[in-house]
């Protein structure tokens, strides 16, 4: 009987919850179901979107939207990550820079779009303008990204005999420097 008792509060408290939900909130957690539903686009074969799989695909897509802030948003990434595996080393699909570099954008951009669904409450009377900052600040560090990336692929040569070496190491450099400063603003507090 408490199964069921508590089966019925959560239903109970999800139509409160969309009852009392406004049109921002909503709209970035639309944005969120999109970006990783893109994501999965991007990522997955096309014989898979074909097949059984679009069903799970739809509610995995789902789930970061309507849990921000739990586990979800990290079990999308990491299905749209082994699509991308699945469809580059057990399908034999060519790597395309194009196609992984939408897909790191739309990896930070879901990413960012569920923190700020999770800061959002479904009733909360939010500012445009919030939104509109948050997806600025956003794209200018998908741009610092980009400008970085294009640097490293210059620098490295890609297309000729050096390979992508000089890219690899840069990219490992980046993130271990971004990693101690994380850490030390971490022990800073």
């Amino acid at each position: 009987m408490t199964v069921v008792r508590r089966v019925a509060e959560r239903v109970s408290g999800a139509r409160e919850a969309a009852r009392r939900a406004t049109l921002l909130p909503f709209l970035v957690r639309v944005g969120v179901f999109l970006t990783v539903l893109v994501g999965f686009t991007v990522a997955f074969p096309v014989d898979i979107w074909f097949g059984d799989a679009l069903p799970a695909l739809l509610v995995t897509a789902l789930l970061p939207a309507l849990g921000p802030h739990r586990f979800w948003p990290t079990f999308a990434a990491l299905v749209t990550v082994a699509g991308w595996l699945h469809g580059t080393f057990d399908q034999g699909e060519r790597i395309a820079l194009w196609r992984l570099l939408l897909l790191a954008v739309l990896l930070y951009l879901g990413h960012n779009l569920c923190a700020l669904a999770a800061l959002l409450p479904y009733d909360a009377v939010v500012d445009p303008a919030l939104v509109v900052r948050w997806l600025a600040r956003s794209a200018g560090v998908l741009l610092a990204a980009g400008v970085v990336g294009v640097l490293l692929l210059t620098v490295a040569g890609v297309g000729g005999d050096r390979g992508m070496l000089p890219v690899t190491i840069g990219g490992l450099s980046v993130a271990v420097v971004v990693a101690a400063l994380l850490g030390w603003l971490l022990r800073r507090r």
